[in-house]
């Protein structure tokens, strides 16, 4: 079986991994993330029973039980940096003895559902709709650093990778309508908002990119990240997003809080029913 060195599987002095803090008794079957610390209450209020609350940084992990289903409750932060941190953690937690940093001979996968927020760029996702990331587009940087063999779109003379989701979850989440997502590396020039520094390319020019002959339908930070860690690792993933934002006419939800909580409710009818 496969060791790491200390400088590779990091072990804090209480037994726990370096960045998010829990241990392997902490990651059940299934992982709900989120981005934002605070939202992970916002799904744990609906359990009922919750087991632990641990925060390190801004990684905040909690685990409980809705429906006589366990499931853990976690904060990614924003970006595929802190996805590449997760993932990498869990698998850790899932797949190495802590102590002896030695690869367990049998693996545990995971399923792990992103409940996000995200913007359309398409008249068929609507203001305050929820959508599932069908496929997700690597804007970003992070797969450059890993050896794969992902599907790749061309765009300003560069590959970028595409990356699926997990086709078991998908059958579970069918019923909210699938997009093309496309994972940024930031929130202002590199989703082409035109603030107050002028981005290279432009938002037009972004929108006509397709996979196999369907074009972006929202744009976010995290998704492709997620999915592609997820399949070099083994594991099974989809992203569902809320609709905030409208980039075609520049409208904001009136009621974010309301798009979220709906989709947090619906997702947890679905996975703990």
């Amino acid at each position: 079986m496969k060791q790491l060195t200390e400088t590779e599987l990091i072990v804090n002095y209480d037994g726990s991994i370096y960045h998010l803090g829990i241990q392997p008794e902490h990651v059940q079957d299934t992982v709900i993330t989120v981005g934002d610390p605070d939202r992970v209450e916002e799904v744990t209020k609906h359990l009922d029973r919750l087991d632990f609350s641990i925060q390190n940084r801004e990684f905040k992990t909690c685990g409980g039980s809705l429906n006589g289903k366990n499931i853990t409750v976690l904060s990614t932060g924003i970006g595929t940096d802190n996805i590449d941190i997760v993932l990498n953690e869990i698998a850790f937690l899932r797949n190495y003895n802590l102590q002896t940093r030695i690869q367990n001979p049998n693996l545990k996968p995971i399923q792990l559902i992103r409940l996000g927020t995200s913007g359309s760029v398409s008249k068929e996702h609507k203001l305050d709709s929820i959508v599932y990331s069908k496929n997700a587009i690597s804007f970003d940087d992070l797969f450059q650093f890993y050896r794969h063999n992902f599907d790749e779109i061309r765009f300003d003379n560069r590959h970028f990778p595409v990356i699926g989701c997990s086709h078991v979850l998908e059958e579970m989440f069918v019923n909210y309508q699938s997009s093309l997502t496309l994972t940024t590396k930031g929130f202002y020039g590199p989703q082409f908002r035109n603030a107050q520094i002028k981005p290279k390319y432009s938002l037009e020019q972004i929108i006509n990119l397709q996979y196999k002959d369907e074009r972006i339908g929202n744009i976010e930070m995290e998704t492709a990240g997620i999915y592609g860690m997820c399949k070099l690792l083994g594991f099974e993933a989809i992203s569902i997003n809320a609709i905030l934002a409208n980039r075609l006419d520049g409208k904001f939800s009136s009621n974010p809080q309301q798009t979220i909580e709906r989709m947090i409710t619906e997702c947890l009818e679905i996975i703990c029913s």
